[in-house]
């Protein structure tokens, strides 16, 4: 079975938006053993839109769009989708009541343009979005099949696994299945990595393929099968063993990211964190708190932007930044100690470096970004000279904190 996925969005065509959407159908299509014969972006045009879509259909056993369902002008994939299909819409009085309660619960007035969101394939089905107010939609006809999924992230991942997969799962039972597991790696480098891996790297089936992320590498290990059972058997051995490789610098699995892994330690071993940042604006701490759950080993952390909040919310001694500067081993450790002693826990994070792009000095380029982690035995503290642009030292700043507080949980763990 081909298919082809069709991004909707001149935000998408321009660059605005980056399409991690249509690189997630991608995978799970993938996984289903589908073929993925082209991703297409289109622009809200819809003359374009029905060029892109007749080639699609004429090419491919299955179509799926992504984006355009919602109630303006510019939301065109309903209809240039219906025309495509040889279909007609049809209102939908369930979902007409639904929308209209929708809005009647926030106060607010719904227009004539909403109900176009009711509007569904007449000879189809819509796809229930209990997170949105656009539907999916599936048309069906001469063998063909169109899907067309919302565009906002929070409506298209649950409507992809609670009725895209069943729905192919359901037709794809004789064309085998695509499985792959993911080993998260931290504190090692993809070179290092790969020569761990080099010999399992030379299997064809299940594949294990290294690749970098930032300040961290992944592990993915594919195989293909009949069944999923026998896809999940084969990578079962390769899996146990690049673990056992690698050791603890894997962190987690599948989609564990490193912020949950550290809260689940922090859990296990019945321990607390805060944090005292300034060139990292609060990531770090942001981070810790996307993981549900985290306030059990999180109080709160300290956004100390200047030198007097890093004085008068982290008590260091303003002498110390006299001596040494903000960017410094000494004020991270001060800060490190000042988030644990003020907050009451038992770890404390402490950044401050130089993002940039400007207050770099030769003494002190920017990049430089000291961590420091203070605990019941001491503290650890490194310096850091972490490359790109402003975004990109922070992103490090906060992903290297983590990879440092798990080190110590770790070694405390032994």
């Amino acid at each position: 079975m081909r298919a082809e996925i069709v991004s909707v969005g001149t935000e998408l065509l321009l660059g605005q938006i980056v399409d991690t959407n249509a690189a997630c159908l991608a995978q799970v299509l993938s996984e289903l053993g589908i073929s993925v014969y082209r991703r297409t972006t289109v622009g809200d045009n819809p003359q374009r839109l029905a060029a892109a879509l007749d080639q699609a259909l004429a090419e491919n056993d299955i179509v799926f769009t992504i984006g355009g369902l919602g109630p303006t002008d510019d939301d065109i994939t309903r209809e240039t989708l219906a025309r495509a299909m040889g279909d007609t819409l049809r209102r939908d009085e369930e979902i007409a009541r639904r929308l209209e309660a929708f809005f009647r619960l926030r106060r607010v007035q719904m227009t004539e343009s909403n109900l176009r969101q009711a509007l569904v394939p007449t000879h189809g089905r819509p796809l229930p979005n209990p997170n949105g107010t656009a539907p999916g939609l599936l048309f069906e006809k001469d063998g063909k099949v169109a899907i067309a999924l919302p565009g906002p992230p929070s409506e298209f991942l649950p409507m992809v696994a609670d009725h895209v997969v069943p729905l192919l799962r359901s037709r794809t039972g004789g064309i085998g299945t695509i499985r792959s597991r993911v080993l998260r790696i931290c504190d090692m480098g993809e070179s290092l990595v790969e020569e761990r891996l080099r010999d399992l790297m030379q299997s064809a089936n299940p594949t294990v393929a290294p690749y970098a992320k930032t300040g961290e590498v992944h592990v993915r290990i594919t195989a293909r099968a009949d069944t999923l059972e026998e896809a999940e058997r084969l990578i079962a051995g390769p899996l146990a063993e690049a673990e056992r490789r690698l050791g603890s610098h894997v962190y987690g699995r599948d989609e564990e990211s490193l912020e949950a892994a550290v809260v689940r330690l922090l859990k296990e071993r019945g321990l607390t964190v805060a944090t005292g940042e300034s060139c990292t604006g609060g990531l770090l701490a942001k981070r810790i708190t996307d993981v549900p759950g985290s306030s059990a080993v999180f109080p709160g952390g300290v956004v100390s932007y200047s030198n007097a909040a890093k004085c008068d919310l982290l008590a260091v001694p303003p002498d110390l930044i006299a001596a040494h500067g903000a960017v410094s081993r000494e004020v991270a450790v001060a800060m490190a100690q000042g988030a644990r002693r003020r907050l009451h826990v038992d770890f404390g994070v402490g950044i401050t470096g130089v993002a940039g792009p400007e207050g770099g000095t030769p003494e002190k380029p920017v990049g430089l970004v000291w961590i420091a982690v203070s605990h019941a035995g001491g503290e650890d503290v490194e310096e850091n000279r972490f490359a790109g642009g402003r975004q990109d030292v922070r992103a490090r700043s906060a992903q290297y904190a983590l990879v440092m507080l798990r080190r110590r949980l770790l070694a405390d763990g032994d």
